[in-house]
């Protein structure tokens, strides 16, 4: 793939921006090293002066700015999704650096888009807006100042992802035999999932929450192809479906 193709498929995705001028901060640190597409998640205040003055050459990203009411409207046709936190949350994800980061968002260009995604400047991303990401990352600052700048930490994931690029091109064989699953098509599997399982009593009286994480999380580590969604929520047609004769034959 070129410079240009990798880039298209590459989108940094900034989640409840507090501050104007780290949209437009944001937006000339993406454009220095290559990248253009910038999507934005309910921004409490966008368009704004201070965006345009602070992107000082990156207008062409700003007046592109692609503007989402959630993360998962955001990431709908992603493939990856790769959230950065400046700490642990209870969220059990993979934690890759950032130079890991940019090498596995390389290599899944080949097989769709890509989204780097960070959040709010006071509270960064909520577990919620974590979940649907396929990894997390970590910038690794000294313990004894460790909040970036917004602006900061986008710089950093886009001057990796820069010399991802320069560095090699993705092998031919990354390109996948079948497409990767949506973050859409995933979350939909998931909402299956969970009402497959309610169907079926699953829990028995139990708490869902915890075992719902862990099936997310073994999920979106198998990095399911859409065909391979579409299997997995056929059986869970069936499953639906013998639930339904069973408490029909019982009521009977």
């Amino acid at each position: 793939m070129t410079e240009t193709a990798i880039a298209d498929r590459i989108r940094f995705v900034l989640v409840r921006t507090s501050h104007p001028g780290n949209i437009g901060a944001a937006a000339r640190a993406i454009r220095t090293m290559g990248f253009t597409r910038l999507c934005l998640v309910a921004p409490q205040r966008f368009p704004h002066a201070e965006a345009s003055a602070l992107a000082a050459g990156a207008e062409d990203v700003l007046g592109k700015a692609v503007l989402s009411a959630s993360v998962v409207e955001a990431l709908a046709d992603c493939t990856l999704a790769l959230g950065c936190t400046a700490r642990p949350r209870g969220v059990p994800l993979p934690e890759l650096s950032p130079r890991e980061a940019a090498e596995r968002a390389l290599a899944a260009c080949a097989g769709g888009s890509v989204a780097i995604v960070f959040g709010n400047e006071r509270t960064g991303l909520t577990n919620d807006e974590l979940m649907s990401c396929h990894a997390a990352v970590h910038i690794p600052s000294d313990p004894a100042c460790p909040s970036l700048n917004l602006a900061q930490a986008v710089q950093v994931l886009a001057y990796e992802l820069r010399l991802a690029v320069l560095a090699h091109q993705p092998p031919a064989q990354a390109t996948p035999a079948e497409p990767r699953a949506t973050v859409e098509q995933l979350e939909h599997f998931f909402g299956h999932l969970a009402q497959t399982l309610e169907d079926i009593d699953f829990h028995k009286g139990r708490a869902p929450t915890t075992i719902l994480k862990r099936l997310r999380r073994l999920f979106l580590r198998a990095g399911l192809e859409q065909r391979e969604v579409r299997i997995l929520r056929g059986i869970l047609d069936d499953a639906q479906r013998m639930a339904r004769l069973a408490r029909g034959r019982a009521e009977g």
